[in-house]
């Protein structure tokens, strides 16, 4: 796949919480964005052109929660995530998929999340 990731120097100087803080301001804009700046961006397109979502940034919060011991289940972290229930969202902003997309969603779920390769 790809080379690893070399990271600039000046970042050795950036202490571990401060590191944590940026992180965490980096995914609250990408959320802004996804969510207020362009909810005009479905879901679908991002998976196929991405390989992920904002399904899977609320699966990886869940994940991230449940790794720090707190119980989260999905509706929940969707709800954080979207900052209302996932069938709200979707009725406000989800469009209906072409068959095509919906084919090629198949095949990005399974490559991204599920790790199963291409099957043609």
């Amino acid at each position: 796949m790809g080379s690893p990731v070399q990271e600039d120097p000046a970042m050795d100087k950036i202490d571990p919480r401060t590191r944590t803080e940026l992180e965490a301001a980096a995914f609250r804009a990408l959320r802004h964005h996804l969510m207020e700046a362009r909810p005009d961006v479905q879901n679908i397109d991002l998976m196929n052109l991405a390989g992920f979502c904002r399904n899977c940034l609320s699966r990886w919060y869940q994940e991230a929660a449940q790794e720090r011991g707190i119980e989260m289940s999905k509706e929940a972290a969707r709800t954080a995530f979207y900052g209302m229930s996932y069938e709200a969202w979707k009725a406000d902003h989800q469009a209906p998929a072409s068959a095509e997309k919906q084919h090629e969603f198949t095949r990005a779920f399974a490559r991204n999340v599920e790790g199963k390769p291409d099957k043609d």
